[in-house]
């Protein structure tokens, strides 16, 4: 498995090797000790979940006040254009956002640390797995439109769904005043 660092402090991509043959695939989406070579504590992700999305939909800018929480995210079947953007006060990335594509040709493994935003477009119909570090508290909850103006992300396919939730987001700077800047 090759793992590279991402453009947003401390985010990290993990590529494993399928072994493809005439049946189809097999590939490691998981290894505790890669994780720990990396600084990751494998036993910190207690929570598990999927999510599919149809071809064009967005699932918005969502992230995490107090501690944060951290993910590695995966897309077990189709594509995504998977999006990030640093809300950590004083990371040296605060602001930027990195966008990758996750699929299942090359079963890409996003880690997003705690305090990123993250949101994805589906480019085909697509399973997104998620490991995450922390049990959901609503209370917590950040989210961001996708549209918003001063993040101007620029999403690649014209939007065919979103939810009501996700449309009544709040802004960029909203977000920022929630986590106190």
């Amino acid at each position: 498995m090759r793992v590279e660092r991402g453009p947003l402090a401390g985010t990290l991509l993990f590529t494993p090797t399928p072994h493809r043959d005439e049946r189809g695939f097999f590939t490691r989406t998981f290894d505790a000790a890669i994780a720990e070579e990396h600084g990751l504590d494998p036993a910190a992700f207690v929570q598990d979940s999927q999510s599919r999305t149809v071809a064009g939909g967005i699932r918005a800018l969502h992230g995490r006040s107090g501690r944060g929480e951290a993910k590695l995210v995966r897309c077990a079947r189709g594509a995504v254009y998977d999006v990030l953007v640093d809300a950590r006060p004083g990371s040296p990335t605060f602001g930027r956002q990195m966008a990758v594509t996750l699929d299942d040709k090359d079963f890409v493994h996003l880690y997003v640390p705690p305090g990123l935003l993250h949101g994805y477009q589906a480019l085909t119909e697509a399973d997104v797995c998620y490991r995450i570090d922390r049990e959901h508290d609503p209370s917590e909850d950040i989210s961001v439109r996708y549209d918003d103006p001063d993040l101007a992300i620029a999403w690649p396919l014209p939007v065919t769904a979103i939810s009501a939730r996700d449309l009544n987001a709040g802004s960029w700077k909203d977000a920022l005043r929630r986590l106190g800047l």
